[in-house]
């Protein structure tokens, strides 16, 4: 099996982070989110991945190759930000095995996917949603799909796409693709993945779905700030540091400096970090960040930023530097 994980997007939503990132590369729970995704992909065996790739494409390529050398990478370049449809149809070369798995790249999971791939049926992870709006959303009939609406207006379906989908056919998933792009098939002005899903659907695949409870996105600042609590509540990493109070569930990398400070709860602080005088809670620090005399809460600092003075809320990108007096 081979999976499929799109991450291409500008992360607009992320700004000011991304200018300078890659969404998928920002730490959440000590760790980037693509590394979280790729660490369960293994744990399921599957190490053939293609990325597609875009904005600071060279940054996730030298991350997965650096990182996770088991993993058997193909990287493909989108070069127009078409939709996910598109994503998928540009992956469609380094289609070399029946069964795919698509993966979208601001999304942690905790699914036991052996139950949904030991069945041989394509099947879309979904999770019961109150606000269907900014989803996909599937319609049922008798347990299958029966139709796929992507953010309906009116509800018709609470239940929401998640961003997993195992295709157990991939040959049929290639010429709904193909159809989607030839005849230039859009929704919302883009060429979505549901559109094509439809197609196989409508062509006699039976597609069906699996419930996802464990999905965390990281798409916006706030979700990403509560992933990482969901993260911290499951594995808390810190050593002992003298005068320092440390609330767990932290991560705090093994060479960060802290002297003078409370950190946490629900704390990341990545690698090469200096911090003194400070109070630090619900917050991602990024690597080599140097921050004194602060006040910190619900805040994303970026890496390489100086942060000086009083205040409680910060969403600051890389190489900032702020003082306050």
């Amino acid at each position: 099996m081979r999976a499929i994980i799109p991450v291409a997007g500008l992360g607009s939503r992320l700004k000011p982070h991304t200018f300078s990132i890659p969404k998928v590369l920002l730490n959440v729970g000590g760790q980037p989110i693509l590394g979280h995704i790729l660490n369960k992909l293994l744990e399921e065996d599957i190490t053939k991945a293609t990325f597609v790739i875009g904005h600071l494409g060279e940054m996730i390529k030298d991350y997965v190759t650096a990182s996770f050398p088991n993993i058997h990478a193909d990287f493909i370049e989108q070069q127009e930000m078409e939709g996910l449809g598109h994503a998928i149809y540009t992956a469609i070369p380094t289609f070399d095995d029946d069964e795919i798995f698509i993966i979208l790249g601001d999304t942690i999971f905790d699914v036991n996917l052996k139950s949904v791939f030991k069945n041989k049926k394509t099947a879309l992870g979904v999770k019961e949603v109150e606000d269907p709006r900014r989803f996909g959303v599937a319609v049922l009939n008798n347990g299958y799909i029966k139709k796929l609406v992507e953010k309906p207006q009116t509800q018709v379906s609470n239940l929401a796409l998640v961003g997993l989908y195992y295709i157990a056919n991939s040959d049929a998933l290639v010429k709904s693709l193909n159809q989607l792009v030839e005849k230039d098939v859009r929704t919302k002005g883009e060429l979505q993945l549901t559109d094509a899903l439809q197609m196989m659907i409508e062509a006699g695949e039976p597609i069906t779905t699996f419930p996802v409870e464990g999905w965390y996105d990281c798409g916006k600042p706030e979700t990403l700030l509560s992933t990482n609590k969901y993260l911290l509540d499951i594995k808390s990493v810190s050593k002992k540091f003298d005068s320092v109070v440390v609330n767990r569930p932290v991560y705090i990398a093994d060479d960060v400096k802290i002297s003078n400070s409370v950190i946490g709860p629900y704390t990341t602080i990545d690698k090469g970090c200096i911090i003194e005088d400070s109070i630090i809670k619900n917050s991602i620090i990024g690597s080599n960040a140097q921050i004194s005399k602060t006040l910190l809460e619900n805040s994303i600092i970026g890496n390489n930023s100086i942060i000086h003075g009083i205040f409680k809320r910060l969403n600051s990108g890389d190489s900032s530097e702020i003082d306050f007096y």
